[in-house]
């Protein structure tokens, strides 16, 4: 909307001569052109890696500013970013911020490429994706196949309920990397779902999982997880990834797959 381009432009007219700002960065809803007419401008303030490290040792690596703000109730949300940070995004970054950069907009670049750079961290190979589906699935069948029925057995809704969570988000990111899309986070998993073609025995079953989590409900997933990708690996071979990736994760410098 035209309030919004005009804060925008305005706010970049306000970093724009500040020596330690390199770049601009409009993200969200704005740079998407999906924002509402109340929403605010999401953006990347690109400074050098001299500034980023000094705003993260200070704990000021966001803020919310009002400067060049065009419309009533309007304000600039702003995250810090630099180049170091763009290329470690690029190879390292987990979803939430790769999502974070689609359709992300560059309005103002002091040293050339910050485009280029954006582009990449929004660009994974097919063989990630891939690898994704692979680790997901062994997350669900683990959560799916073993934990809900521990829960079940043993009475403990804790269990039931913790491992009902895991499943539903194992079996999202199976569907979200099979679309080739990036997961935003928690908050957005639902509507994300709702935007792609799934298979109806998949949706349905996800829904049951996250509304009444059982042993019972939870296998009926793993079988459209199945029918809908083929044959899963051996269990074993499931099993020894689902412990490199979570239980052994502090060995391997890693991550758990829930945070990737």
């Amino acid at each position: 909307m035209q309030h919004h381009e005009a804060t925008a432009e305005g706010y970049v007219e306000t970093v724009r001569d500040r020596p330690e700002v390199l770049g601009v960065v409009v993200v969200g809803s704005v740079a998407r052109g999906t924002e509402r007419e109340d929403s605010d401008v999401d953006l990347y303030l690109v400074v050098t890696d001299e500034a980023y490290a000094q705003a993260r040792s200070a704990g000021r690596i966001a803020a919310v500013s009002q400067d060049g703000v065009t419309y009533p109730g309007g304000y600039v949300d702003i995250k810090l970013a630099s180049p170091g940070y763009l290329t470690a995004a690029v190879a390292d970054g987990d979803d939430p911020t790769r999502a974070s950069f689609v359709g992300a907009r560059v309005m103002l670049d002091k040293i050339g490429g910050i485009a280029d750079q954006v582009a990449a961290v929004v660009t994974l190979p097919d063989e990630v994706w891939s690898r994704r589906v692979t680790a997901y699935r062994a997350q669900a069948r683990l959560y799916g196949g073993y934990f809900l029925k521990q829960g079940d057995q043993l009475g403990d809704r804790f269990l039931v309920q913790h491992a009902g969570v895991h499943l539903a988000l194992a079996a999202g990111r199976i569907a979200l990397a099979q679309h080739r899309r990036f997961f935003s986070g928690q908050k957005y998993l639902t509507a994300a779902l709702a935007e792609l073609e799934l298979p109806p025995r998949f949706e349905t079953t996800w829904r049951h999982v996250v509304n009444a989590p059982s042993a019972a409900v939870g296998q009926h997933l793993l079988e459209a997880i199945d029918a809908w990708l083929g044959p899963p690996e051996q269990f074993d071979l499931q099993l020894s990834r689902f412990i490199s990736d979570n239980e052994l994760a502090w060995l391997n410098g890693t991550v758990p797959p829930e945070f990737w």
